[in-house]
């Protein structure tokens, strides 16, 4: 059986083991995506993320909750730049190349910052009165038009009065 390596980073720590934890395995080289979302199960945080070798960025890196695979998302994205800053030396900017595109990363100290890409969006193909319907609302509860909003994970919008 081989070995990995792994951290367990608390991203947004006020304190010691105050943070938002996260499992980064350090090479997941040799690993598929069903091991990885089994291993993201064991480990039962919110996500676990993936480092794995980029032609295109410092580190090509996956994201799994304990039941899905994530294109991006904001905390696993910031404490695995910390650790690919560690691992690989290479000082206080990097490269993430995720599924949701590569995302530069970028260090004062400790402190990480992110520049996600440009969001995209579309409207829904319910209606204003079937998602409120499922929402359990009037349809003149609903303010403005609803929107899926697309950062690396679709979310539906729905502005209320």
């Amino acid at each position: 059986m081989t070995d990995y390596r792994f951290r367990i980073v608390n991203v947004f720590a006020e304190a010691p083991l105050a943070g938002n934890p996260l499992c980064v395995l350090e090479d997941a080289r040799g690993l598929d995506g069903p091991t990885m979302q089994a291993i993201a199960l064991q480990f039962n945080l919110s996500e676990t993320t993936f480092i794995l070798p980029s032609g295109t960025a410092t580190a090509h890196v996956r994201i799994f909750t304990p039941t899905f695979e994530m294109p991006f998302a904001g905390h696993p994205t910031l404490g695995t730049a910390h650790v690919v800053r560690a691992l690989f030396d290479c000082g206080d900017a990097v490269t993430l190349d995720m599924k949701a595109g590569v995302i530069p990363v970028h260090a004062s100290g400790s402190v990480w910052t992110l520049q996600a890409n440009a969001p995209q969006h579309r409207a829904p193909s319910a209606s204003r009165e079937e998602l409120a319907a499922m929402l359990g609302l009037a349809a003149t509860e609903i303010a403005d038009a609803p929107l899926w909003v697309d950062t690396g994970s679709d979310q539906l919008i729905v502005p209320l009065d």
